[in-house]
């Protein structure tokens, strides 16, 4: 098991703790392009072809937010990155 794959599984257990530097890691090992926010904003989007998240830097992240991660995440791996086309 891959230092990243033991990460996803530590989020996935306990999805209430988690820094937004470990996200971060984790969506662009995934290929996710990282968008840093303007001036005075502190949410991060991240795209990947249709997929798009915005997360808020904030310690630690929100446990929505990081389901929201947790969903993506599982999406992506099983291929229905086109679920999401608007």
């Amino acid at each position: 098991m891959s230092k990243r794959e033991k990460l996803l599984n530590k989020i996935k257990n306990n999805p209430t703790n988690v820094k937004f530097e470990t996200l971060q890691t984790l969506l662009l090992h995934y290929g996710f392009i990282e968008r840093q926010p303007k001036k005075g904003s502190s949410h991060y989007t991240y795209v990947y072809g249709n997929l798009i998240i915005t997360i808020p830097k904030h310690k630690p992240v929100n446990k929505i937010y990081v389901k929201q991660f947790l969903k993506l995440i599982d999406d992506l791996e099983k291929g229905k990155e086109n679920s999401y086309a608007k």
